[in-house]
Order: C-alpha cells, then sequence, then structure tokens
C-alpha cells in the first residue's frame, strides 16, 4: 500500500493554516524540504516526518490514521475562496481540500508595493498567471517583465521567480500552478 505522504502534508498544512514557510520555521527544516515533500519530490525519513508534524503539530498516528474525503464540489461562490494569503499580498484558493489534486488555482490580489520577497521563490512543478487590473513585475531567472491587464506568464516553477506589484493601483491576477505549492 502507497501513501501520499506528500498530498497528506500539505492538506494538514493547509487545514492547521500554516504557510510552507511557518512549517519549515517551527519544525526546524528549510522551506525547499517541506516544498519536496509536499511535490513527492522526497521522501523524509521517520524521524524527519515527526520532527515536521511536531510543528504543526500532529501525531505520526494521527497522520497516518485519517483518510481525507476527495473533494467533490466543483462550483464555488466568491465567498467559498479560502484566503491563504497575509498583508499586502491576497491568495484566494479554489476549494478548501486540494488533497488528492493536481493543480491548484489562485485569485490574487497585490496591493501597491507589495513583493514576494527579496529572496526568489523555487519550487517544483509549472506556474502560469494572467494580468486582471494593475502591472505586475514578473522576475524569472535574470528576466524581468512589468505585465499589465491581459499579459500572462506560464514558467517551470524551479526556476528562481518573484512578483510584485508597480505602480499606484492594486494588481489583480488568476494563476495556476501544479503541483500545489502553498
Amino acid at each position: 500500500m502507497s501513501v501520499d505522504i506528500g498530498s497528506r502534508l500539505r492538506f494538514v498544512r493547509i487545514q492547521h493554516n500554516l504557510s510552507q514557510r511557518e512549517l519549515a520555521k517551527r519544525a526546524g527544516v528549510t522551506n525547499s524540504t517541506i516544498s519536496l515533500i509536499e511535490s513527492n519530490s522526497s521522501n523524509p525519513s521517520v524521524g524527519a516526518l515527526k520532527r515536521i508534524l511536531d510543528g504543526i503539530p500532529i501525531g505520526l498516528a494521527e497522520f497516518f490514521a485519517f483518510e481525507p474525503g476527495k473533494p467533490k464540489k466543483a462550483f464555488y461562490a466568491a465567498e467559498e475562496l479560502v484566503e491563504i494569503g497575509k498583508g499586502k499580498i491576497s491568495y484566494r484558493q479554489i476549494g478548501e481540500n486540494l488533497f488528492g489534486r493536481s493543480l491548484q488555482i489562485l485569485a490574487e490580489c497585490y496591493q501597491p508595493g507589495a513583493d514576494t520577497g527579496k529572496v526568489p521563490l523555487v519550487h517544483e512543478g509549472e506556474e502560469g498567471g494572467i494580468v486582471l487590473r494593475g502591472r505586475l513585475e514578473v522576475t524569472v531567472d535574470d528576466e524581468r517583465r512589468i505585465l499589465g491587464p491581459g499579459d500572462a506568464y506560464y514558467f517551470e516553477s524551479r526556476r528562481p521567480h518573484r512578483f510584485r506589484c508597480v505602480g499606484p493601483s492594486v494588481c489583480e491576477v488568476v494563476s495556476a500552478c501544479t503541483p500545489p505549492s502553498f
């Protein structure tokens, strides 16, 4: 019997309203460790998994005992989108439970000057998005572009990347990434 530890960890982390960064900090591991486990690119030892689960907190027995149901819902009202961002960046996710799903879709809203951080993001998978309103500076590797309404991006997420709202108005983006990375 094979257990999808990555999807299970992502599900538990999101249920406890933790970002990958926060869980990594609590567990004393790197952000990339959490990302690699959640994308099933790395299989943790029992000791490492216990240390990570202690950061949630949830025990090993409980982690392996629960059986999250597969999401059956197909439609979501605006108020049902789940906020997983904080501060000047809002990430509203379609669907609360992404267990067993391979795609994450977000309605993103960046306040003027909002930035994903000076340290570029890196994780497994692919992501893409389209700017609906405002202007978004997207940096992938050493390439930087300012995108406006109707402009889009699509790249492999293992390439270092960063997002920043430029200009005086809010920037809205609809994005998708696979596998889910938040």
